[in-house]
């Protein structure tokens, strides 16, 4: 497996001396402003969230129109991102050779679990989704995290395993940041937080409840290859009391560890 393992972050660095392109940093800036839950955004929203001035977020929106990245809907008065986004998806190699052992392991810990399992990789400083297989019968109203989507790693089962399995360096840069809290349940703490990493490695797994949203739990383990590495996280999510702990461990923790242990044993060193 070559890109998605945790703690191995493949993006470039400015390099002393190579001058940064603004318009292409600007336009980046514009497309990252969109998210699965706020899909469409007016020209005042993006220029705020962008902290470009208006004049200059119109001529790049227009640029990113005649390139088809980006379109305008006139009914709402507001862009969005625009289909030529995801011809782009499939030249992404970053995790396919993870994602493609996990998806089949993912679809049949759905089915013997009736949760939502994800694959989460580190990433910038948060988790990302690397893929998701949804419930066939829960329905729950809520903005479930899809692929490509980062969440903060102090909340989330899968991404909270990611967070105790970084190196100790990693782990102390990230709790030095402003870490959100989602729910009144989710730690921020960074002394908590590293108590939490301790017991995570130590029991090889984590049950989060409410933290990301309320009436939802999520329970996550980590992947390690056949070397010993740890290269990931999956987890599953579902309503809170359908996760119960069952003489000291939680509901389908024993699934889960076959699960991470069939994606290891797959990968290719």
């Amino acid at each position: 497996m070559r890109a998605a393992q945790a703690g191995n972050d493949t993006r470039l660095r400015p390099r002393p001396g190579v001058p940064i392109v603004r318009s292409v940093e600007r336009a980046a800036a514009i497309l990252r402003a969109f998210s699965p839950g706020e899909t469409h955004l007016s020209l005042a929203e993006l220029s705020r969230r962008t902290q470009l001035d208006k004049s200059t977020t119109r001529r790049l929106l227009h640029t990113l129109s005649v390139v088809e990245l980006v379109e305008y809907h006139e009914r709402e008065q507001a862009y969005a991102l625009a289909p030529g986004v995801l011809m782009l998806v499939p030249a992404v190699n970053y995790g396919r050779d993870l994602r493609d052992v996990a998806e089949p392991v993912l679809a049949r810990l759905t089915e013997i679990t009736g949760a939502t399992a994800f694959l989460w990789s580190f990433f910038g400083s948060h988790a990302m989704c690397l893929d998701r297989v949804k419930a066939r019968d829960l329905h729950i109203d809520a903005p479930w995290s899809a692929i490509g989507t980062r969440i903060s790693l102090n909340c989330a089962g899968g991404p909270r395993v990611i967070l105790a399995h970084l190196s100790a360096q990693e782990r102390l840069e990230i709790l030095q940041q402003a870490l959100p809290k989602h729910t009144p349940f989710t730690q921020t703490d960074p002394a908590e937080l590293e108590a939490a990493a301790n017991l995570i490695r130590q029991r090889g797994w984590e049950l989060a409840i409410d933290d990301y949203i309320v009436g939802l739990a999520g329970l996550g383990v980590p992947v390690f290859d056949r070397t010993g590495r740890f290269v990931a996280s999956i987890s599953i999510t579902t309503l809170t009391p359908s996760l119960p702990l069952e003489n000291g461990e939680p509901r389908h923790l024993r699934a889960m560890l076959d699960a991470a242990a069939e994606i290891g044993v797959r990968l290719q060193p």
